[in-house]
């Protein structure tokens, strides 16, 4: 099922997810549904806020032909589509900087820097413990789904100079939305 993704005002997207006790059959169900949802939106990772959701979980689906070859070759053993459950970055080196978008901020994109290799753990959807280290792309979006379960959004990382540059959308996309910022 489609669920209605959360845009930018509302106040969802500033909370801060909370940890799941135990992946359910309900959860796994949600799991779904935002994946459903991240597919027909377009988007290749969708987080619990999004979609209205406190749980601490996320979704990411990397297309083929969106990574260098060389981060693709690295990360092959991680198969797609990912769910992850109480994902946390547990190491991170590197940096890299690329543009990113949201699928809740609409029309808007901008350069951040992310640390180019990350070790995530989390819970896959039988409730196992699970431990992944990624680069490049797929690192990237590790990055900006867990920084939603803390509600932090990818223009917090945006240069002051850039933030300035789409000040007129954020507000008009918050006023829109319940006009939380």
């Amino acid at each position: 099922m489609v669920l209605r993704v959360y845009k930018y005002g509302e106040k969802v997207l500033r909370e801060k997810a909370r940890p799941v006790a135990a992946v359910t059959d309900a959860l796994r169900k949600l799991a779904d549904d935002m994946e459903e949802t991240m597919h027909d939106a377009g988007g290749v990772g969708l987080a619990a806020e999004q979609v209205g959701r406190l749980e601490a979980m996320c979704v990411i689906d990397i297309p083929e032909g969106c990574e260098s070859q060389e981060d693709a070759m690295f990360n092959a053993p991680i198969q797609m589509p990912l769910k992850l459950f109480n994902p946390e970055i547990v190491m991170s080196e590197g940096t890299q900087c690329d543009k990113e978008g949201c699928l809740s901020l609409p029309n808007i994109g901008g350069r951040i820097v992310r640390s180019a290799q990350v070790t995530c753990s989390y819970l896959d959807e039988n409730g196992r413990p699970q431990v992944i280290t990624a680069r490049g792309f797929l690192a990237r979006a590790l990055q900006h789904e867990i920084d939603h379960l803390n509600g932090i959004l990818y223009i917090d990382h945006m240069s002051a100079v850039e933030r300035l540059e789409y000040m007129g959308k954020l507000k008009k996309l918050a006023k829109a939305n319940g006009g939380v910022r």
